[in-house]
């Protein structure tokens, strides 16, 4: 008998509205070998998105700006969003700062494998601003989360979590960027954990079988101080 084949890489198709900083990280990982993965689709609804410019730049097979048409139902919008992504048949598809809520066509297409990052420590603060909600609050801790994503609007099984120490007196602005330097980390490395098949959803839990860890990985940028959750 021959050698077993090596292990396709897991296909990944991200959807992002903005500059891309998350997936310019996410392919950044994947080409510095920390995860197993190949991004086959980026896909915007803004045709200026910065995201996209990066995407054809890595050299990203598919790269798509399918703008929302004049009066276009959300549903009928995510109806040519799935037809892109049933072309490239990811195994995951990451939501990297897009905008649009993504509706249950999507969510039946890839159960259980749509993946969303958000600037808060879930359940606290979902949907938008929730570094201004958390500085209104007086939390203490902010951080970043990744989860499933669901019908429940940033409510679906939580996967990681990483959290920093709200400093005296921070603005919105600075805090939002060091939680973005967490989100840089978080994202491929939630990654990695579906390319390892370590990521287990039942019963609207999400577990995270044993197995290596990032902590002793050389050539990660750790932020200093911060805490993150078991199965990082």
């Amino acid at each position: 008998m021959g050698a077993p084949s090596p292990k396709a890489p897991l296909r990944v198709a991200v959807l992002a509205s903005g500059r891309g900083s998350n997936l310019h990280s996410l392919l950044r990982h994947i080409a510095a070998g920390h995860v197993e993965a190949r991004v086959t689709l980026v896909l915007s609804d803004k045709p200026d998105a910065g995201a996209l410019a990066l995407a054809r730049k890595a050299g990203v097979p598919a790269v798509v700006a399918l703008p929302v048409e004049p009066g276009e139902a959300a549903a009928a919008y995510d109806d040519r969003v799935l037809d892109a992504l049933r072309g490239e048949r990811p195994d995951l598809v990451v939501l990297a700062g897009y905008l649009r809520i993504v509706g249950s066509a999507i969510l039946d297409a890839f159960p259980g494998r749509v993946v969303n990052i958000h600037p808060s420590l879930l359940p606290a603060f979902q949907g938008l601003k929730a570094v201004r909600k958390a500085l209104r609050a007086g939390a203490r801790v902010a951080g970043c989360t990744t989860h499933i994503v669901t019908a429940d609007l940033d409510g679906g099984p939580i996967l990681l979590q990483a959290a920093i120490a709200v400093r005296p007196g921070e603005e919105e602005a600075h805090l939002a960027s060091r939680i973005l330097q967490l989100e840089h980390l978080l994202l491929p490395r939630t990654v990695q954990l579906f390319a390892e098949g370590r990521i287990h959803v039942a019963n609207g839990v999400a577990t995270i079988a044993p197995g290596p860890t990032w902590f002793e990985r050389p050539g990660l940028d750790l932020v200093s101080g911060a805490l993150y959750a078991e199965g990082f």
